[in-house]
């Protein structure tokens, strides 16, 4: 990944699972084949992207705007062939993007998971799982945000396997979710669902000009806005001020 100007350029976790540069783009309307009747922020994100992790601060800026509806879609980002194994190489790899993601960002990286996790040669980074964990934590009761909020933590701070199901039902039970209603709806979202769901993120992902995770973008009355949050790493108030103007209509 090149270097960047913080607040200019920032890293964005691309949709091959890997780091590259990202500067942001002016802005662009995109006309959008989903419609909501409020304004919706649609969040494409994975689990295992490092920059969605740093970005969690500003979705959750987001979720305290009145009359805001946040829509997750999970893009899948290391999954099928692009699974990975920890290796060694794959430690040296994502550490100085992650200790850059923390520079920026002010989010947390414990030790447990750069030399607990990011030592485990056991592990594969596979984002299928925890996306459909995500699902079924939407399906039951809309709480889809808050189970990616547990993982987030639970990888990045904890150091704990999030492609193993019986670590996502105890997170979702950390979260208040009725363990075995999860478990019901995380066996109906495993496979064709969790995979239809990935293909319509990613469909909307070249629909609205996004070039990997995270990408966040407005939708008011079947138009989507491009946002540019890059600028806005570590400060989470400006960003909902930002987004609160943006959806009034200013620039």
């Amino acid at each position: 990944m090149k270097p960047g100007r913080a607040g200019n350029l920032h890293g964005r976790c691309n949709n091959l699972g890997t780091a590259q540069a990202y500067a942001p783009a002016p802005r662009a309307v995109y006309d959008g084949a989903m419609t909501t009747a409020s304004p919706t922020l649609h969040y494409i994100f994975d689990p295992l992207c490092g920059w969605c992790y740093g970005a969690a601060p500003l979705v959750e800026a987001a979720r305290g705007i009145a009359g805001l509806h946040i829509e997750p879609h999970g893009g899948g980002m290391m999954t099928g062939s692009n699974r990975q194994p920890v290796t060694d190489a794959l430690r040296r790899y994502v550490m100085p993007h992650d200790e850059r993601i923390a520079g920026l960002t002010g989010q947390p990286f414990g030790k447990d998971y750069f030399d607990g996790l990011l030592r485990d040669t056991g592990a594969v980074f596979d984002s299928e799982p925890p996306t459909t964990a995500i699902l079924a934590a939407q399906t039951l009761a809309g709480r889809g945000l808050d189970l990616l909020r547990r993982i987030q933590r639970a990888h990045y701070v904890q150091g704990l396997r999030i492609a193993d199901p019986a670590v996502l039902r105890a997170l979702a039970a950390d979260i208040g979710l009725d363990t075995g209603a999860f478990d019901t709806a995380y066996a109906k979202a495993q496979g064709d669902e969790t995979a239809a769901h990935i293909a319509a993120s990613r469909r909307l992902l070249a629909q609205v000009g996004g070039t990997g995770f995270p990408t966040l973008a407005l939708e008011r009355d079947g138009v989507f806005t491009l946002l540019e949050p890059s600028r806005y790493l570590g400060r989470p108030d400006a960003w909902r001020d930002h987004l609160q103007t943006r959806i009034q209509g200013g620039d």
